[in-house]
């Protein structure tokens, strides 16, 4: 990935707090047979290894599956992004641009078949989310749950590499930052919300 020097995130805290807010990622390998993709989420574990560790599991009948084991991988999580007009800037000219914050890992993978290591996989992903207690695997009946095993394969990557990007404005002024922010969040969407936000805590730590 492209990273120029000023939107390079040199800051590891920020990198871990934008994966995890945003886990969907999109798992890509090569080779002589061409290019895979899942989109699958994955949790990474940043104190397995010198650079972490991601887990995860996709479908048993997916093709990637059958060749994800020992072989390279990049797995790749956008976090929020959005248009940005010239019309915001005071300084002009100016053209529009796409900001956006984006991790890249890098590592080799291992296929997990074993049903133990399976259902602490699962086990480990549903309590992140399932966090009122209303449902839980340990409720599912265990035919049930066997059976379901039985349907995927779980993942884990030892991550080599990260490469990180936070293009947020950086190369603006202060003032034309403060606008991008402004109008972002009087657009009032989601997306730019979230966006803006993350202008805001980055020119925070300035």
């Amino acid at each position: 990935m492209y990273v120029p020097k000023h939107f390079a995130e040199p800051s590891a805290e920020a990198i871990v707090d934008s994966v995890a807010a945003h886990e969907f990622a999109l798992l890509v390998t090569s080779d002589v047979a061409g290019i895979e993709a899942t989109h699958l989420p994955l949790h990474f574990e940043p104190g397995h290894g010198p650079q972490g560790r991601l887990i995860g599991h996709l479908a048993r009948a997916n093709p990637q599956a059958r060749v994800l084991d020992g072989r390279n991988v990049m797995a790749v999580f956008s976090g929020p992004h959005g248009y940005v007009s010239p019309r915001w800037y005071a300084d002009a000219p100016a053209v529009p641009t796409w900001n956006y914050v984006a991790v890249h890992f890098y590592g080799t993978a291992r296929t997990i078949e074993d049903s133990v290591r399976l259902h602490e996989i699962l086990l480990s992903l549903t309590r992140r989310y399932e966090t009122d207690g209303s449902w839980s695997m340990e409720k599912l009946p265990p035919q049930y749950l066997v059976g379901m095993l039985r349907g995927i394969v779980g993942v884990e990557i030892d991550v080599t590499r990260i490469d990180a990007k936070f293009k947020l404005s950086q190369n603006r002024s202060a003032e034309d930052r403060r606008r991008v922010v402004a109008a972002l969040r009087a657009d009032g969407r989601a997306g730019d919300i979230a966006l803006a936000e993350a202008m805001q805590r980055f020119a925070e730590q300035d």
